[in-house]
């Protein structure tokens, strides 16, 4: 029956003639969460229809690991559209395979949406799934990128997410009981929370700061 299920959906989507009809089958097939969506859902990241894309972003999201691992086979050959979708998807999804990518996404993409993405994405990584040393290593490295777009990606939104990336890093990290990463991270919320031109951004790194227990 679900077998059944899945095969209807998939060619609702192959089937769909409007950007709304696709719009729709998709959120659909997303909402199955199935490993078998996967190669489907990756094919629309590449279409032109930005609805259709935010829903596969969502059901790859959902679906995890096995889409990390099949967007990650494939995301050399994708052309620009189609990788800012998939790296929003790898962002989403945390998987530590990707954290090279991202944190290249994240200081250098020309789009501000996937540049936020990754920042924020930076923050949740599946650090566990490491080895410790390797652990150590990324963090160290997500924490120097997030430092770095924090203070000077020229628009508030990737810097707020950055905000909330180095306040994930720092949580990650204490509980690692790794204290001597979280310095940096703090000197820096400091400096955001008192000359950052954007109040949402000043504010979310005070709630950080208050959240990480971090003397002011």
């Amino acid at each position: 029956m679900a077998d059944t299920l899945l095969q209807t959906k998939l060619q609702a989507v192959e089937s769909a003639d409007s950007a709304q009809s696709m719009l729709d089958a998709v959120e659909a097939l997303a909402e199955l969460k199935d490993e078998g969506a996967i190669d489907m859902l990756i094919r629309v990241l590449g279409y032109n229809n930005p609805g259709a894309a935010v829903a596969a972003v969502d059901g790859l999201v959902q679906i995890g690991t096995p889409a990390a691992s099949a967007l990650l086979s494939q995301i050399d050959g994708y052309n620009y559209g189609a990788r800012a979708w998939a790296l929003r998807v790898l962002s989403g999804i945390g998987d530590p395979r990707g954290l090279d990518l991202i944190l290249e996404t994240a200081a250098e993409d020309f789009s501000l949406s996937v540049r936020r993405a990754a920042a924020r994405g930076l923050g949740s990584i599946q650090w566990e799934k490491l080895e410790k040393a390797d652990r150590r290593e990324g963090q160290i490295k997500a924490r120097n990128t997030l430092l770095q777009v924090a203070i000077d990606d020229p628009e508030w939104v990737v810097r707020y997410a950055a905000t909330v990336g180095l306040q994930g890093v720092a949580t990650a990290a204490a509980a690692e009981d790794q204290p001597d990463l979280l310095p940096p991270i703090a000197d820096c919320l400091r400096q955001i929370a008192s000359v950052d031109e954007t109040v949402a951004v000043r504010a979310r790194a005070e709630w950080a700061i208050a959240q990480l227990q971090l003397s002011v």
